[in-house]
């Protein structure tokens, strides 16, 4: 993360929820598209980095067999692993991006509100990690605000540059609004669930 700890420590000192995740229709909103999009009803490992107090991942958690979220931010990892008690398929992790990217290999990762607190260098290898971090039928969902952040090397229309040129995979759908732009891309060419496998 390009950005000093101390900035998102600042955030949760005044704040537990400090982007409303949980009570602007916005993002509840946002998170509706955002699980939507999925063309698959269930995964088995989800890699959510920048999970902030965890609204997204309890909604992941329900679609997968096992979610790993982490976060920088020690306040962040204490109030997502409050919010995900209840789902035993969930850990959360304290770890910094791109130096603490987890082993193994994951058919979901979702990078969510998180790209432009980095400098494209480090972007750019986020990038590479998630690449070399999917399995073979796996994907990428990449949700960003568009407008300027104060403070933040990038904006999300920058991330969302990088991610289609340096992702070598196939884009399978694309949703931009003019607060934010949500995209999916895939290893594989068509990848709706059509046999809607559950546990």
């Amino acid at each position: 993360m390009s950005l000093d700890a101390h900035y998102f420590a600042d955030l949760y000192a005044h704040d537990e929820d400090p982007w409303a995740f949980r009570t602007r229709w916005y993002e509840r909103r946002k998170r509706d598209l955002l699980m939507a999009c999925l063309p698959r009803q269930y995964y088995q490992r989800v890699f959510e980095p920048a999970c902030a107090n965890g609204e997204l991942s309890a909604a992941l958690a329900e679609r997968c067999a096992e979610l790993l979220c982490q976060d920088l931010d020690p306040t962040a990892v204490r109030l997502a692993r409050e919010r995900l008690a209840a789902m035993p398929n969930a850990t959360v992790v304290e770890g910094r991006l791109p130096v603490d990217w987890p082993g193994g290999r994951f058919d979901l990762i979702v990078l969510s509100e998180l790209g432009y607190y980095m400098d494209p260098t480090d972007w750019l290898q986020v990038i590479e990690q998630t690449v070399g971090s999917l399995t073979c039928d796996g994907g990428v969902l990449a949700c960003h605000w568009l407008h300027p952040i104060a403070g933040c090397p990038q904006d999300g229309r920058q991330v969302h540059h990088l991610l289609a040129r340096h992702l070598p995979l196939y884009p399978v759908c694309r949703h931009e609004e003019a607060d934010f732009v949500l995209e999916y891309w895939s290893c594989q060419p068509s990848v709706v669930d059509l046999q809607e496998t559950c546990p």
